[in-house]
Parts: structure tokens; sequence; C-alpha cells
């Protein structure tokens, strides 16, 4: 398993990580996503831990906070130093007009409730789950450095944020010397290329991680969709389409075709193919794949270990290009001096 540093902090993670978001089954938002137990938690981190993968991702609304119990169950009894434990807080997490937000009150219920959930006195990667414009970035950092020092939090990112809500933190942190964002997860994938348009080069420039979410485009990119073939009745697209970012269904078909033509030539699958070209990208440092069994984790783990050859690459590149939005579109006329970071 190759490691690269997590941004421009001196923490290194694998290309890999382990998203838990199929852990717990329970309540109602993203209880859809699987009904893992501890049991077979156990069983998908070992695999995990036989490959290298050591870093752990969660989110405290991951099956209404079930999906940490589960993983702080599966995890007890091994060595702490080393995991890398990653989790997210923010979106609401119950009922009163506080616990909602990036505000010290809801930030440090939110890591106390994280700690207990997982079992354990520190997290290695704390991410705000979103931008909360109703709470001054000064309050929220000045918390997150708070306790960062007290020793709950290693390091500290953020999740889903615009480049002027990443920049804007960055200045704020630099300002006062608070703990600096190392990382940023963000949904990236060869169907939502979006990230490259702004945040990528901002987190070239600054030295921020990205941490790829739903690197398969929304369970798109799977290798069971194809050109002319209804959805699999099995495919959670049924259920969970309207919840993420729509995709045309030419370019999803373009890319499939060529997925499957470059897979034939590597020997590889559909999906190892799209989280190896994710692992070729500029300020990536760690893909986070799921699993709902065995089999679908070990065939994730496929795409790490080897590369894309450079032509692959550029005619992966080239089927999955879109319009960019503005001004980034015209932006593309001026590239002899605001050259693309890929």
């Amino acid at each position: 398993m190759e490691y690269r540093h997590l941004g421009k902090s001196g923490l290194k993670v694998p290309v890999l990580s382990f998203g838990t978001g199929t852990f717990g089954g329970k309540g109602e938002l993203f209880s859809a996503w699987g009904q893992t137990g501890v049991a077979e938690a156990r069983k998908l981190i070992d695999i995990c831990l036989e490959a290298g993968v050591n870093m752990f991702d969660s989110a405290d609304i991951y099956s209404a906070g079930a999906a940490e119990s589960v993983l702080g169950e599966a995890i007890k009894g091994r060595p702490r130093d080393q995991l890398l434990i990653s989790t997210k807080a923010t979106f609401r997490s119950g009922e009163g007009p506080n616990e909602v937000g990036s505000s010290r009150y809801h930030l440090v219920r939110a890591v106390d409730g994280a700690l207990k959930r997982l079992g354990t006195d520190y997290i290695d990667l704390f991410q705000l789950h979103g931008f909360d414009a109703s709470t001054p970035v000064e309050e929220t950092l000045s918390t997150l450095d708070d306790l960062v020092r007290a020793g709950k939090l290693r390091y500290v990112g953020a999740s889903n944020f615009s480049g002027w809500h990443l920049m804007k933190s960055l200045a704020v942190a630099e300002r006062y010397g608070y703990a600096r964002y190392v990382a940023h997860q963000a949904y990236y994938s060869l169907v939502g290329r979006d990230y490259e348009w702004e945040l990528m080069p901002l987190a070239q420039d600054q030295g921020v991680g990205a941490v790829v979410w739903s690197p398969l485009g929304w369970g798109r990119l799977t290798g069971k969709i194809r050109r002319g073939q209804p959805l699999p009745a099995t495919s959670r697209l049924h259920v969970t389409a309207d919840m993420g970012p729509p995709v045309p269904d030419e370019l999803l078909f373009r890319v499939v075709d060529a997925l499957e033509k470059v897979g034939a030539e590597v020997g590889k699958t559909v999906p190892q193919v799209a989280l190896n070209w994710l692992l070729q990208r500029p300020t990536v440092s760690s893909v986070v794949i799921g699993a709902r069994d065995e089999a679908q984790l070990r065939q994730n783990l496929g795409a790490a270990g080897w590369k894309l050859t450079p032509a692959q690459v550029a005619e992966l590149d080239a089927v999955s290009a879109t319009t960019r939005a503005y001004p980034y579109w015209h932006q593309q006329g001026f590239l002899e001096r605001n050259p693309n970071p890929v």
C-alpha cells in the first residue's frame, strides 16, 4: 500500500481508506447504505489492515451515530496507534436549536459524543461535514484549535466546502495561529470532475490534501451499468439517485465504455480503473472506498499497487471532460499564465 502526506501536514495516510457509511443501518439518514454489524465490520477491518489500509472514515450522521459505534466496537482490542480514525460533524444531530452547525456549543458536544461512540480518547482527523455560514469562522476555528490543544483531535479538515469557504478558513487560521485544515473531503470521480475547477488549484496552492468520497460516481462506475442495459434491480441508485449529482446518460456510458476498454488492456475491472485514475490526480491524498461485503472490498483494494499509463489517463480524461462553469471555461483561454493543475 502506498502512503502519502495528508496535504502539507506530516501525517501519512494510505492512498485508499475505508468508509463506514454501511455500518449500523439505523436511523433515517443514510440508513439505506447498509446493515453491517460489529462481527462483519471486524472482518472487513481485518482485510483492510492486511492490505495496509489503516484509515477508517465515519461521521456522526451515518446511521444516526451507529456507524461510529460499530466502528468503535470493531476496533476494540487493536493497538490504537496503528489505526487512523477519521470522522465528521456539522449536520443536524438532534432537534434542539443548537444541535447543528459549527458553533462552539455544537462542535464540543459533537467531538465528545464521537469519542464516546468510537471508544477512543482522540480522533486522528476531524472534519467539518459542511460549511456553517451562521457561525463566525473565527469561532469555529478557535474551537477546533482548543480541541487540538486538548489532545482530542490530531488534525482538522473540512468537507463539501466551496473555494471561498476553504480559503477564508485558511486565512483566518493563519491570521490567528489556529490549527489549519490539512484535508478537504470532497466528491470527485470520472463522472463528477467539478473538484478540478477551483478546489484542486486551491488545494495545490495551499497544501490541502483531498480525501475523495463517492469515487465511483454515486455508484455509477461499479461496472454494473452498461449502455443499452436496464439499471440492475440490486443497484442502490433506484433509491439514492435523486440525492446525488445528476449525470447525463451519454457521459456515463461514454466513460464506462472507456473504462471497460482500458480495463481489458490492464486486466482490471471497471471500478478498479476508475479508482486508479483518481490516484493519479494532483492533490489526492486518499480515496475513500466502501464495501458491503468481503468480495466487494477485495475488488476495490485491487485499485492500488499499479498505475495506468499516461496514455490511458489521457484517454479517460478526454471522454470524461465536460464544459466548465463560468468563469472557469473562460480561464481556459488564458492557460499561458494560469495553467491547469492536471
